[in-house]
Parts: structure tokens; C-alpha cells; sequence
């Protein structure tokens, strides 16, 4: 039986949506899914899984909803160029101090489920950091507490916490996920609502 959604008020996400989307051809946080952007599903996402607040880390150029959102705190990155390890240090450090831990999401992500996220928040314990167990590997999403958000600093480049995970397995607790669907191209979007 899946978890159901643990709102928590000490977890935050922390949302990365400012990729330069070069295989998909054009800005993909932008690209609809059944009537929405597929930024504004990954948001509805993290509402839903009672993460607050919600960090969003978008490109300078993407024009921000004009209507307030509730408990979302918009971020700009100037130098997508730099990789997606520069908008997740943007994205930490834009982190209340009362957040006790953070959760990684991916903007092109959107049909990840809630019982996904709450999964994470359940096998919260004494190692810093909760990641998703894919297809054979750790990856997003991922939870991280407070006393490892320094290392967010070190990482470089499109690696994102790759490296970090491997280099200290002592840290992470890993926990099954379903494979959620990367739409980096037109046909994984096609893909995807062929599937709704």
C-alpha cells in the first residue's frame, strides 16, 4: 500500500525549472499537459505533498504567474548555462532557516505521485539524505536535511547530487520509487498524454 501525503511544514522543495530545454527545442516548462504548463503540475505537486514553502527556480526570461501563489517563493537564475547545479544552490539558498529539510524536484517531472514524496518524508532518520530509487540508481526525487544543506555548495555542473550520492552511500537512505516520466523531448510529452 502506497503512504498517503505527510503535509509537513518543515519540509520545503525546492523546484529546478530553469534548463535550457535543448532537446526539447523550446522552453518545456511551458509545454501543456492536460490544460496546465508542466511547471504549474510539478507546483501543484508539491502543494499537494504539503512541502512549504515551495521554491521555484526559473530562468530570467520566464514570466512569473500574476496572481499570488501561496507559499511559493520564485527564484531567477541569470546563468542557466551553468548547469542544474547552479539553480539548486539558488534554490538552497533561498530556504527559510526554519526549513529542517528540503525536497528535489525536477520541473519536468510532472506526473511524479504525492505517495512518492510522502514516501521520502516517512523514512526521514539518522542519515541526512532520502533519495528515490529508480531504474537501478538514486536520483530525484531527494530529500535533504539541514545538516548536509552545505554541501549543496560543492556540487558543479548538470550533475546536480549525483556525485555526492555516490561518494557516500553512509549518508543516504534509499527508498523504491515508479520510474517518473522525464518529458526532455516533444515525443516523451506525447508519450505522457497518451497515458492521461
Amino acid at each position: 500500500m502506497s503512504p498517503e501525503p505527510i503535509p509537513s511544514r518543515s519540509v520545503a522543495a525546492v523546484l529546478l525549472a530553469a534548463g535550457e530545454s535543448r532537446r526539447f527545442g523550446s522552453p518545456k516548462q511551458l509545454a501543456r499537459l492536460g490544460g496546465r504548463t508542466l511547471l504549474e503540475h510539478v507546483v501543484r505537486l508539491a502543494a499537494r505533498a504539503g512541502l512549504d514553502p515551495i521554491i521555484v527556480v526559473v530562468p530570467v526570461w520566464l514570466s512569473l504567474p500574476t496572481h499570488e501563489q501561496e507559499r511559493v517563493t520564485w527564484v531567477r537564475n541569470p546563468h542557466p548555462e551553468r548547469g542544474m547545479s547552479f539553480s539548486l544552490q539558488l534554490g538552497f539558498e533561498a530556504l527559510p532557516a526554519e526549513a529542517e529539510a528540503a525536497i528535489i524536484l525536477l520541473g519536468d517531472q510532472p506526473a511524479i505521485p504525492v505517495s512518492s514524496i510522502a514516501a521520502l518524508v516517512a523514512r526521514r532518520g539518522p542519515r541526512p539524505i532520502v533519495a528515490g530509487w529508480v531504474g537501478g540508481h538514486p536520483g530525484p526525487p531527494a530529500l535533504i536535511e539541514r545538516s548536509r544543506f552545505e554541501v549543496v555548495k560543492a556540487t558543479s555542473g548538470d550533475r546536480g547530487l549525483r556525485d555526492l550520492l555516490a561518494a557516500h552511500p553512509e549518508w543516504v537512505t534509499l527508498v523504491e520509487l515508479p520510474a517518473p516520466a522525464d518529458v526532455d523531448t516533444p515525443a516523451a510529452l506525447r508519450a505522457l498524454r497518451s497515458k492521461r
